[in-house]
């Protein structure tokens, strides 16, 4: 087309807004996919707390509501030669340490002799009449083996010790790692030392926090 003196009238390009567009869509593409690589890399570690269980009122609920706290995790049953005297102690040593940023966490299990055979109504109340257990009680589980339920594969998986009877116990760090375990014949009073040290821990870190 020509202008009013003759000349050719240059007609501005479309091509290059295109290139714009076509370029920045690659560059976001690429923060995108960036961004992804990198919430992968920083995905959580899992540790017992990240877990779900049912409790022996059969409602799933988080393990999150044990975090900063030390936990004593053990696989109760109600008939086993162990009963008396780890329910006792455990009882005891929630009482004492349960203000302190403490629990026993305790999971019913059926596996080692039949000893826990009853259902979770009647588990609760055996150990809510008998010891007046005021710990946290969970269903009736699967602790070992292809049926363990995760968060107790998680405790074999982390220390190497798979229960194979009754009053197994696993002590959980405030982040959830596993510290230490004990078979049933190591009895409560044994293992309270390691478990008040944690909770000491526990103490002066929030002391030094105030």
């Amino acid at each position: 087309m020509l202008d009013p003196e003759g000349s050719v009238e240059h007609q501005p390009s479309s091509s290059f807004p295109k290139v714009l567009l076509i370029a920045l869509a690659m560059l976001l593409a690429i923060a995108a996919l960036l961004l992804l690589a990198f919430s992968a890399t920083q995905q959580k570690e899992p540790d017992f707390y990240t877990f779900k269980v049912v409790n022996i009122r059969g409602k799933l609920v988080s393990l999150e509501k044990y975090r900063g706290s030390v936990s004593l995790v053990v696989n109760v049953a109600s008939e086993c030669g162990y009963t008396d005297s780890h329910y006792k102690a455990l009882q005891q040593l929630q009482r004492d340490l349960g203000p302190y940023h403490f629990n026993v966490l305790a999971f019913p299990c059926n596996q080692f002799g039949q000893q826990e055979p009853d259902t979770n109504k009647e588990i609760e109340s055996f150990a809510r009449k008998t010891y007046g257990a005021s710990f946290p009680m969970f269903s009736k589980i699967a602790v070992s083996g292809a049926g363990a339920i995760p968060a107790f594969k998680y405790l074999i998986d982390s220390t190497g010790e798979e229960p194979t009877w009754n009053f197994w116990k696993y002590l959980v760090d405030p982040n959830g790692k596993v510290v230490k375990a004990w078979d049933s014949t190591v009895s409560v009073e044994e293992i309270r030392p390691s478990v008040t040290e944690l909770v000491r821990k526990i103490i002066l870190k929030k002391k030094d926090e105030l």
